[in-house]
């Protein structure tokens, strides 16, 4: 049995830590069921709880969430308009976001992929000196995803 200080008080039987635990006013909790004999603390079950939880709060409000941005483009995309995109991907970046970028195959487009991977190799090629690749060029049904990440 471990009592309220946290103090180690021994063996004792589950009779003798019951009266212990009411005499203080507390709860008498089993904390390992599997050890011979089986360890006891006698503790506020309710504030034990309350502060578990409130740690809990405090983790997730120290989480830092990465948003996801995306560009999509096409395999005819100019490279004039393909600018503007990785200007807005670059921007992103050195935010801190992490960026998809999307190439979608409409009709026979699909047929050529090599293109695509071209296009995707452009766009590495522009933003890697403030992203590195997370997730190679892959197809996905009608489309091809690349995703980068903040260097």
């Amino acid at each position: 049995m471990i009592d309220e200080e946290g103090s180690h008080v021994g063996i004792v039987t589950i009779d003798e830590a019951l009266q212990t635990a009411r005499e203080a006013e507390l709860d008498l909790v089993e904390i390992s069921p599997n050890a011979d004999p089986p360890v006891v603390r006698i503790m506020d079950h309710g504030k034990f709880l309350y502060e578990r939880a409130k740690k809990a709060r405090e983790a997730r409000r120290a989480q830092k969430i990465i948003e996801v941005k995306e560009i999509r483009l096409r395999p005819k995309t100019t490279d004039h308009h393909r600018s503007f995109k990785i200007k807005d991907a670059r921007r992103w970046l050195e935010e801190g976001k992490k960026v998809k970028v999307r190439i979608r195959f409409r009709g026979r487009e699909i047929t050529y992929p090599e293109i695509a991977l071209e296009a995707m190799r452009e766009v590495e090629e522009e933003l890697s000196d403030v992203a590195v690749v997370e997730q190679a060029p892959q197809r996905d049904g009608r489309t091809m995803l690349m995703v980068l990440a903040p260097k």
